[in-house]
């Protein structure tokens, strides 16, 4: 809904579409000058921090998980992982690789979900998926496609495509066999292809002229495109550990939104995700990833957030051939976990969900209980930068017909593919 009154302009969407999870947005415009903008989340917060409290470590992973039914391996990666620094343990070999190839079918789905049936309509100016499917239904077969194969490769290794329930703090509660993983190979295979082809669509796509100037922060492994390990880096000088985040990074209480706003110390706002990865990490991806990008036209640095659909693309390209990768080397272990036992103190743990960072940090009693739990997911990193992206694009934009711009503000959203429901679990309650 747009309204205007004298010199002064309200842009409002009430419910934003093809998110998931329940926004809106709030642009004021006065004598041609951007004043104000609200990204407006209004899904009711969920307080998972707050009754992580009181249990054992254990539960943690399963509990966290159910934040997100499109990422919920994430959660459990990011909550094993912290118990696991509490306790002293490292999980490596391959049952470190098990829970790689466990995230890259939940790169795979939440991707090729996001670019096939959220983010492609905005560039084709469809309203949805169905109206694509209508004139290019085999584009659509091929997104959903590509997204069953993530999912299947989620109940080989998880036990079941959405919350799996066989991870496990310390591991697996049961590790897969050759043959099980093998049986999906040529499936993987053909989503590699199908990836590549992905990448090759959006490319075609136009892209509005919005080059921005960010600071992109994600995790950087020295051997690897960064999913379950590294430091934190950004291109603006930052290379901390995990361990440090909260000495970097605030959250903070806006009222026209029941999540947090996550911003640096000093209030800078950053960016995190799919662009954030590709701009610290390119020279990371495997082979066909790079010549993917490359074709698609992409320099090893990218930062136009329109472009993110072509970069997540890049991305579907590698996860497919880091699953290929990682079952062609597999190794059944010995051992489903490592074994652990409850021990008092605070652990940190980050890992790169689909839209970027998220970080886990718990404080357990000698016995395993949780005394207190923070969670800082990738869209309340992202929302100050959003707001911001909007404010620049508008104001660069005023000239453009209204609809035209509303619709262009709810891509500029988009382009984040912001996950409300993660974002609002942790709003604090106080009552006087």
């Amino acid at each position: 809904m747009k309204l205007k009154t004298g010199s002064s302009k309200i842009l409002k969407v009430d419910y934003l579409a093809r998110v998931e999870g329940e926004g809106g947005l709030l642009v004021k415009i006065k004598d041609d000058k951007v004043t104000e903008v609200k990204f407006r989340i209004f899904e009711p917060p969920r307080f998972f921090e707050a009754f992580l409290r009181g249990r054992k470590f254990m539960e943690a992973p399963d509990i966290t998980a159910r934040i997100c039914g499109i990422c919920p391996v994430a959660y459990q990666m990011s909550s094993s992982q912290a118990m696991e620094n509490v306790l002293g343990v490292k999980v490596d070999g391959q049952l470190r690789n098990l829970r790689r190839l466990l995230y890259c079918g939940e790169w795979i789905e939440s991707h090729a979900l996001h670019v096939y049936m959220l983010h492609a309509p905005d560039f084709l100016g469809f309203e949805d998926a169905l109206q694509i499917a209508q004139k290019h239904p085999d584009i659509v077969k091929r997104g959903l496609e590509i997204k069953k194969i993530g999912n299947m490769l989620m109940t080989i290794v998880g036990g079941r495509e959405i919350h799996p329930i066989n991870p496990r703090v310390g591991g697996f509660h049961r590790v897969s066999y050759e043959s099980e993983l093998k049986s999906i190979l040529q499936k993987l295979k053909w989503a590699l292809e199908a990836s590549i082809e992905t990448v090759k669509w959006t490319s075609t796509f136009n892209f509005p002229d919005f080059e921005q100037d960010y600071e992109f922060v994600s995790l950087r492994h020295p051997d690897e495109y960064p999913i379950t390990d590294g430091r934190l880096v950004s291109n603006k000088g930052l290379d901390i550990s995990i361990q440090e985040f909260e000495k970097h990074f605030i959250e903070e209480h806006v009222e026209h939104s029941n999540a947090l706003h996550s911003i640096q110390v000093g209030g800078y706002p950053y960016h995190v995700g799919p662009l954030a990865r590709y701009n610290l990490n390119f020279d990371r991806l495997p082979l066909k990833a790079q010549k993917a990008a490359k074709a698609a036209g992409l320099e090893r640095t990218c930062n136009n957030p329109f472009k993110s659909i072509i970069v997540r693309s890049v991305e579907l390209v590698f996860a497919c051939e880091e699953a290929i990768r990682l079952i062609q080397e597999y190794q059944r272990p010995e051992k489903p976990f490592i074994e652990i036992h409850p021990k008092a103190g605070t652990g940190h743990g980050c890992t790169e969900a689909p839209r970027g960072i998220l970080y886990h940090r718990y404080w357990l009693d000698y016995e395993g209980t949780i005394l207190d739990a923070k969670i800082v997911p990738p869209t309340s990193q992202n929302q100050k930068m959003i707001e911001r992206d909007i404010f620049h694009y508008v104001q660069k934009n005023l000239k453009l017909p209204e609809e035209k711009l509303a619709w262009q503000c709810e891509q500029t959203i988009r382009n984040y593919d912001p996950c409300i429901s993660c974002a609002t679990h942790f709003l604090k309650l106080k009552i006087e």
